[in-house]
């Protein structure tokens, strides 16, 4: 009998967890369970104890994915639908639990049969194997999987497809004969890229109350300047990777987030949190050496962050006001820091100028995502008839930014600080040249990503931002 006829009796039997999806469906449906319900942490406990299968199903119960939300491999689709032309039938067998396997067999439609756990039986190793062989007989299936668990399968298996593997697998694989998936290469820097090292630029406006007061060349300042910075960019990655997970849904349905380090699969979700409680300690740890003004600045920080993670960033306006106000409290938490006074003007300006920035941020998701009907914006509380009014109040912020430039530029407090006063008012246009092209470019749907990022990357804002740092530093000069 040829190999085609023989795959005709020969179901090819495909892991999900690590296989078919590059994750693991019960941590992420877990952990996603416990930041929406952080309550349920003890219940967890009990269904845990309870025996896993019971766990996969508490949680499948309450995880609100669906079957399309999950980052699939695109090389085993294609090994599955490789197998549907040759009329081999193809089973999907898992230790999840049935809703979520049976949701995701639902949305791909690839599958002849799906196997599960029950409440009674966690189909996992030796119980998947005895399983398939009571069902097939000894060497009656071939199968695709990746991790220890699926050794003992292997074993039994006709033919072995062997799908990102770890170690286990990759020592068992060494010493058998087994196909072995070619998959896109992982770039190692994913963990890396996972705390969003280059957001800590934002923080950045730490040293504003440093270098408008003047005392940026006192050792002991720039140093608390220094700690502060790390110590916000530490807790600021934390925030970033609590709210990746919480967002997961979401950002798989994004043209572009579906492509960060979580949403894709890259790393897991163990592997992140361990990172998250890391840089909390380490954000913490230098705190420590800091005034405890800043303590309460940076935990205010990490209330606001996380209220808007879980509840403010579906409100609406209010998480623009509240994205607006997280750049104010990280000038604060430079003055905290250094023990400098804040000026009224220069607080005013930035809830001006960073709302501008954030409505901005809006306005390109709704022009990117949302439909002209009344359709919302999937995640927030915005529709698609709200792009207009969106860009007015942006618009109308940029110009508030300026005028508070203004009137602090012609304040006794300027003129008392800048021999050379006069030569800010430039500051003025430059501004709203800077404000007003990001607007401009949003409107012709050429803005892209967080203008906040934008500014720092782009050569123009990078030209603008140093010709303001010129005249601020003649405006100081001692004639």
């Amino acid at each position: 009998m040829d190999v085609v006829s023989d795959n005709r009796h020969v179901p090819l039997c495909i892991d999900l967890d690590g296989t078919l999806v590059a994750t693991d469906t019960l941590w992420e449906g877990l952990v996603s369970v416990l930041i929406r319900r952080p309550w349920l942490i003890f219940a967890a406990i009990a269904w845990a104890l309870s025996g896993k299968a019971v766990l996969k199903r508490e949680v499948a119960a309450r995880y609100q994915g669906k079957g399309g939300d999950w980052p699939y491999r695109a090389e085993v689709i294609e090994r599955i639908k490789l197998a549907r032309t040759e009329g081999q039938p193809v089973w999907l067998v898992t230790g999840a639990a049935e809703s979520t396997a049976t949701a995701i067999a639902g949305h791909l439609g690839l599958f002849d049969r799906v196997l599960h756990s029950s409440d009674s039986e966690n189909l996992t190793a030796r119980r998947k194997r005895e399983r398939l062989v009571a069902l097939c007989g000894d060497g009656g299936f071939d199968y695709a999987g990746n991790s220890r668990d699926d050794v003992a399968v292997f074993d039994a298996a006709r033919r072995v497809i062997i799908v990102a593997p770890d170690r286990a697998v990759k020592r068992w694989s060494r010493q058998h004969d087994a196909e072995v998936l070619p998959l896109a290469k992982i770039s190692p820097l994913a963990i890396f890229k996972s705390i969003r090292v280059h957001q800590w630029l934002k923080n950045v406006l730490i040293a504003v109350p440093l270098v408008l007061n003047h005392e940026y060349a006192i050792a002991g300042l720039v140093l608390a300047a220094l700690a502060a910075f790390f110590s916000f960019s530490f807790l600021a990655s934390a925030v970033y990777i609590i709210n990746d997970i919480a967002d997961l849904a979401n950002d798989r349905q994004h043209p572009r987030k579906r492509l960060r380090p979580l949403a894709s699969g890259a790393v897991s979700i163990p592997v992140v949190s361990v990172v998250a409680v890391v840089l909390v300690l380490a954000s913490v740890g230098l705190a420590s050496l800091l005034p405890p003004l800043f303590w309460a600045v940076l935990a205010l920080y990490a209330v606001i962050t996380t209220a808007y993670t879980f509840v403010l960033k579906r409100k609406l306006l209010v998480d623009v006001f509240t994205l607006a106000g997280l750049y104010t409290v990280r000038i604060i938490a430079g003055a905290a820091a250094t023990g400098i006074e804040l000026s009224f003007w220069l607080l005013a300006f930035s809830i001006f100028f960073f709302l501008s920035l954030a409505l901005v941020k809006r306005y390109v998701e709704l022009d990117e995502l949302a439909e002209a009907d009344g359709t919302p914006l999937k995640g927030r509380s915005y529709m698609g008839c709200d792009k207009d009014m969106i860009g007015q109040a942006g618009v109308a912020s940029a110009f508030s930014a300026a005028m508070v430039l203004a009137l602090y530029v012609d304040s006794t407090e300027v003129a008392a600080m800048y021999p050379q006063a006069s030569l800010l008012w430039p500051l003025c246009p430059l501004i709203l040249y800077m404000l007003l092209r990001i607007w401009i470019l949003a409107r012709r749907s050429q803005m892209h990503e967080d203008p906040v990022v934008f500014i720092m990357r782009d050569w123009r804002s990078q030209m603008t931002t140093a010709a303001g740092a010129c005249l601020v530093i003649l405006a100081a000069w001692k004639v």
